[in-house]
């Protein structure tokens, strides 16, 4: 007989005769990693936002099957409302609106991912310097980080961009990188974007920290003659990463919005690329007193919307899951 149905028939007995369970037989206690999996699993709006998100990411992938249609092809179609041939209808160019859309999502969601990516960098590595040392390290770090938060992060990216842009142009060309060149819009986005997300990460990190050096398994390190570095790569960081991701999930639709705000302002992304900030400002130029072309602004605004709600309902559900994981 299997060990399976030993167990099965010892719990039908206790059953049946109301006597306890063997230790040996009882179900092991579940891990705290698989509680929060569970909790995440039982809230339904969290798990199918993150299925509608690997849908949407899915069919980016797949778009040049799933569309037959060029992004940037032009034709006399202009104007074109929503139809089996082109499901999003077509702009005043005649491109078709559906596969304009999930090339702009590429962009969208690559600056989001990226400047998240340079948020966590710099966050962690910050807030993580400036709990574990005090004093006045952490003093100079956060009084510096204060500085930047008095700052409107939105106008310090536009002056970031509309003041060195032309200059890292020009000394890319000068370099023999014409093709870098023509992205140095993007780069900026990246780098502006990321530079200015990581205030809070930094903040929650250091919090965290602070509650993480006084405990004793940091001491009996210290004691056994670990170094600062080594015991924040081995201990510190490994045991904030779970909110670390829970706030990550909820930066990315923060960065998403604020290049589409950008991108409608005519800051962002620009032709012949497309971001859904930049398709919704093209659609905005279109609205007019004789006649609203629709569909150039509700399928865009719609796709971003929707993004953004999931981002934020799997956030949302990952940080409940944490709560009940037990945090750090």
């Amino acid at each position: 007989m299997s060990d399976s149905s030993k167990r099965q028939e010892a719990m039908d007995k206790s059953k049946a005769g109301g006597a306890s369970l063997p230790v040996s037989y009882l179900a092991p206690p579940a891990s705290p990693n698989q509680r929060a999996w569970g909790r995440f699993r039982c809230n339904r709006l969290a798990r199918l936002s993150a299925w509608f998100l690997g849908a949407i990411i899915l069919l980016v992938l797949l778009c040049p099957f799933v569309s037959p249609h060029n992004p940037d092809a032009l034709s006399d179609n202009q104007f074109q409302p929503p139809s089996l041939k082109n499901w999003f209808g077509t702009d005043v160019h005649g491109r078709d609106v559906f596969t304009r859309v999930m090339y702009g999502a590429q962009i969208s969601l690559l600056v989001g991912i990226v400047g998240a990516a340079v948020s966590l960098v710099i966050g962690v590595t910050w807030g993580a310097t400036a709990g574990y040392m005090g004093g006045k390290t952490d003093s100079a770090l956060m009084r510096f980080v204060d500085i930047l938060y008095s700052l409107p992060s939105i106008i310090f990216v536009i002056v970031l961009i509309t003041t060195l842009e032309g200059v890292l142009k020009n000394w890319l060309a000068a370099t023999g990188s014409p093709m870098l060149a023509k992205s140095a819009r993007l780069i900026f986005l990246f780098v502006g974007l990321g530079a200015v997300s990581w205030l809070t990460m930094a903040r929650i990190v250091r919090g965290q920290v602070l509650s993480l050096r006084s405990r004793q398994f940091v001491d009996a390190s210290r004691v056994l003659g670990a170094g600062s570095v080594w015991i924040l790569r081995h201990h510190i960081i490994p045991n904030v990463l779970g909110v670390v991701i829970v706030y990550l999930t909820l930066t990315v639709p923060a960065i998403i919005l604020y290049e589409s705000f950008l991108s409608y302002l005519g800051l962002g992304i620009q032709p012949p690329m497309a971001s859904w900030g930049s398709l919704i400002a093209e659609g905005a130029e279109q609205i007019n007193p004789v006649r609203i072309y629709w569909w150039l602004i509700i399928f865009p605004g719609g796709v971003l919307v929707s993004t953004l709600l999931a981002l934020n309902f799997v956030g949302d559900g990952l940080r409940d899951a944490w709560d009940v994981r037990g945090g750090v």
